[in-house]
């Protein structure tokens, strides 16, 4: 079987600026068996997840309620990368602002499409290592942040037991585990 065709974009059109993303809607053809569909898909900047790691170990997370499941959910810090802004440093902007830590060695660890099939944006995991309760918070209007420093083992297991977790800090959760394993023994 040969491997999928790129369909082609004929046009595209706003059809809702939903203030942190925008929906379009995209006419597209197979370039082979000329199949035409309509598509949408979401358009946004760019978000990050950073893993800050304290001095001793142990993981800053962050407690705050979800208006999609309307729950509570303990997460990495982290949110929308700036325009022309580099990750590794909205990752550090974000831990700041949202937690007061700051400080350490920053790197990227790893990059994702949250949701290819309708989502053009990535998500890049960064690790903060040596942060420490330095900076003054300054969370966004909407922002009700308890703050948590945790074993990362426990983070880790507490979010595997959450249904409602969100999927991309786990999967953060994992890639410092692979990263980093000997904070998770």
């Amino acid at each position: 079987m040969s491997a999928p065709a790129r369909w082609s974009v004929q046009h595209e059109a706003l059809h809702a600026d939903c203030r942190v993303f925008r929906v379009y809607k995209e006419h597209c053809n197979h370039p082979l068996d000329k199949r035409a569909g309509d598509f949408f898909v979401l358009r946004g900047p760019d978000w990050v997840l950073a893993l800050p790691i304290t001095e001793d170990g142990r993981i800053v997370m962050v407690r705050q309620y979800r208006f999609g499941t309307r729950e509570l959910s303990t997460e990495p810090p982290g949110g929308m990368v700036e325009p022309g802004e580099d990750p590794v440093l909205a990752a550090v902007r974000e831990t700041a602002e949202e937690t007061g830590f700051d400080g350490g060695r920053a790197r990227l660890l790893a990059t994702c499409a949250p949701n290819p099939a309708i989502q053009s944006n990535r998500c890049h995991f960064v690790l903060l290592e040596g942060v420490r309760p330095t900076a003054n918070r300054a969370p966004d209007e909407h922002e009700e942040l308890q703050v948590l420093c945790l074993n990362p083992q426990a983070a880790l297991a507490a979010a595997i037991a959450d249904p409602a977790q969100h999927s991309l800090a786990l999967l953060a959760l994992y890639r410092l585990r692979d990263t980093r394993p000997e904070l998770f023994s």
